[in-house]
């Protein structure tokens, strides 16, 4: 069976949110092949040791990076732990990412429960 790429972001309130996230579910983790913007692809790497393929981080054009690889087929799943309480200054891109995954039905988790169902829904029925 092919293995699915889950692409990681995280806001910077949010970045302490997806390393304990990843660190939970590093077993599972370690089935997908792993990418992300920048810094939470960083992060996530060194808290667990598993390899994430680092893109630019999101302001610097990392969300647009992922769009694009969204829209090749080369990922299948979005983790993003957005900030909804704070402004964005890249919030355009933001915006296209969360419109490219819906546009081609990518599952994009914006929540820690909702990237949970998702993994195990993906883990289970690809084994």
């Amino acid at each position: 069976m092919e293995r699915k790429t889950i692409a990681l972001i995280a806001h910077d309130h949010q970045k302490k949110s997806m390393v304990e996230w990843a660190k939970f579910n590093k077993e599972t983790l370690s089935k997908f092949n792993l990418c992300g913007t920048g810094h939470t692809a960083g992060l996530v790497k060194e808290a667990t040791g598993l390899d994430v393929k680092q893109y630019l981080s999101g302001p610097l054009g990392g969300d647009q990076q992922i769009g694009a690889h969204i829209a090749e087929g080369l990922i299948d799943i979005v983790i993003f732990f957005w900030d909804p309480l704070e402004n964005q200054p890249h919030d355009p891109d933001v915006k296209a990412l969360l419109r490219i995954a819906t546009v081609y039905n990518i599952p994009i988790a914006t929540t820690r429960a909702t990237a949970d169902c998702i993994i195990e829904y993906y883990w289970r029925n690809n084994k």
